[in-house]
């Protein structure tokens, strides 16, 4: 491929700047449309540097690791493999979440998703007092450094205490009877499925009564979030990690994203707030649970079938279809998901969805039809039609 290997001259010097530029000129020849940006991406993530770094270290020399990982990268992306997949990472509002391929790699018009449930949702509860004397910048070191000392205590939020405790939420931990079965992830969800992994061992046993819990989360102020088709698990990890009173129920049907969801909250230490269930689309979250939700947020599969033979090739060959197909009009997915939305919102819950910029029209239709108000459409980053915000009516 051009980059030299561990065997070649010791006088073959392949410095940053030289590399840079062989990149450039492969990914070119490679049909990439955007060379240099994609070079800079694979080259930062090999050499662990910034892209501002990576100008300020042109005489660096690669590591023979480096050469051998950049060697096989380039040749992926030349063959048109998503660069989010080849480094297995993506920035995402926030957080960094994990990515691989057979799920959906997050994009920016679904950070617009999470801004706009977030300005729905009630503002965090301040955990510290504070008064006219601090400034709001001390306010916020005050407000972490007393997450941090109560999480180190065991003392912070946790939605999945022992029923009857203090910090029970009424979330949902694991079952307890036939143990000589692989326990389903949550008892509250009534079914066990065989084929969910073993529950983390300091996770609790059992789960409050949902109606008593469902009160003392109001009390709490615990916001209790679905987010469907969670996929990598970005919108669910992002909310809790930016609402420190969000909890989320995240579902999904396929195991890679499952897994991957999965993995992420681990990752980013949310095990404590955010729960990944095996489930199409809201049909395995307890009945018990109907009316109880303040949000649900989805992103689910919603490129109109005709769309998809126009999709560029490096979505078509490498990103999975489940998760993009919508049906004829690219509401199959929306339209069976209305209906559950409604049934598990609390009166005046809402209801967010990312959807085909040539779908809100028909979509503000079929929520107002089925029970919702206050219906608005929201543009994304490019002032296209892609956020569908609803508030289930108040009973």
């Amino acid at each position: 491929m051009g980059l030299p290997s561990t065997q070649e001259a010791p006088d073959a010097r392949w410095t940053v700047k030289a590399a840079l530029d062989w990149t450039v000129s492969y990914l070119e020849r490679h049909g990439d449309e955007h060379p240099r940006q994609s070079a800079e991406w694979l080259l930062s993530h090999g050499c662990g540097l910034s892209r501002i770094q990576l100008y300020m270290n042109f005489e660096r020399e690669l590591s023979a690791d480096e050469r051998a990982w950049l060697r096989q990268a380039v040749a992926r992306r030349g063959a048109g493999e998503p660069l989010q997949y080849i480094t297995g990472e993506v920035a995402f509002r926030h957080i960094t979440v994990k990515v691989r391929p057979g799920v959906l790699i997050p994009r920016p018009e679904t950070e617009v998703l999470v801004s706009e449930v977030l300005a729905e949702l009630p503002a965090p509860k301040r955990r510290v007092a504070l008064d006219s004397t601090i400034e709001a910048w001390e306010g916020d070191v005050l407000i972490e450094a007393a997450r941090a000392e109560a999480a180190q205590q065991g003392a912070a939020l946790q939605p999945f205490a022992p029923a009857g405790s203090a910090a029970s939420d009424g979330m949902l931990p694991e079952e307890q009877d036939e143990p000589q079965v692989p326990p389903a992830v949550f008892e509250s969800f009534g079914t066990r499925v065989a084929d969910e992994p073993e529950p983390d061992e300091d996770q609790p046993a059992s789960v409050p009564d949902a109606s008593s819990a469902a009160q003392a989360s109001a009390a709490d102020g615990v916001l209790l979030v679905a987010d469907i088709g969670t996929g990598s698990g970005c919108i669910a990890c992002s909310l809790a990690q930016e609402h420190g009173d969000v909890r989320v129920i995240a579902t999904d049907v396929s195991d890679e994203a499952l897994g991957l969801a999965r993995e992420n909250v681990r990752s980013l230490g949310l095990d404590a707030v955010v729960k990944v269930i095996r489930s199409d689309l809201a049909s395995a979250i307890p009945e018990r649970y109907r009316g109880r939700l303040d949000a649900v947020v989805s992103n689910p599969p919603y490129i109109p079938t005709a769309v998809m033979a126009s999709l560029s090739p490096e979505v078509a060959a490498f990103e999975p279809s489940l998760a993009l197909d919508g049906g004829v009009d690219g509401l199959d997915v929306f339209r069976r998901l209305t209906p559950q939305a409604l049934a598990f919102l609390k009166s005046g819950g809402i209801f967010a969805c990312e959807l085909h910029e040539t779908c809100l029209d028909d979509a503000a239709a079929i929520a107002r039809a089925g029970g919702f108000s206050d219906v608005r459409a929201v543009k994304d980053l490019a002032g296209r039609p892609r956020v569908l915000v609803a508030r289930k009516s108040l009973e």
